[in-house]
């Protein structure tokens, strides 16, 4: 258990605040079989302790509006890395970068509109001046994110 977490109960706390930060006290507690105050109590320490840092509001995308998403590992010439990183900020498309260990340097998750609009930005992104080599896998479904208040209908069945 991490450090932060005081017991399974802070983390059924905290899977329940991720998937709906709106579910009010009362509610949090009956799904928990705790009471009201124990809830409130619960998160009071994890907003002054930090583990709660916030609440945002996520928006969810137009319902006709495409979306293509890929994972892309970039392997990069080290002494060039901090220009890489720069460029790749330009990419508004490239909404994660991550510095990973192993055969590759980077994790990028991209999205685009359309597989096409995609397939244009994986070829600019293999173009920018320090990456040698890359590896793309394009998303095929989003089972669960637990990032930042995102949330994935469940499949049925699953």
């Amino acid at each position: 258990m991490a450090k932060w977490l005081k017991d399974d109960l802070d983390r059924r706390l905290l899977a329940l605040l991720q998937a709906n930060a709106r579910l009010p006290t009362a509610g949090l507690a009956k799904k928990l079989n705790v009471a009201r105050t124990t809830v409130h109590e619960r998160i009071a320490r994890l907003e002054r302790d930090g583990v709660i840092r916030g609440y945002t509001v996520v928006l969810d995308r137009d319902p006709g509006e495409e979306h293509t998403q890929a994972l892309v590992l970039l392997e990069v010439e080290q002494r060039r890395s901090p220009e890489v990183i720069a460029r790749l900020k330009a990419f508004p498309e490239v909404k994660l970068c991550l510095a990973i260990s192993g055969q590759y340097d980077l994790f990028l998750s991209v999205e685009a509109p359309r597989l096409e609009d995609l397939d244009v930005i994986l070829d600019e992104l293999v173009s920018v001046p320090g990456i040698e080599r890359s590896r793309s896998m394009v998303v095929l479904a989003s089972k669960f994110d637990r990032r930042a208040g995102r949330s994935v209908p469940e499949a049925s069945g699953q």
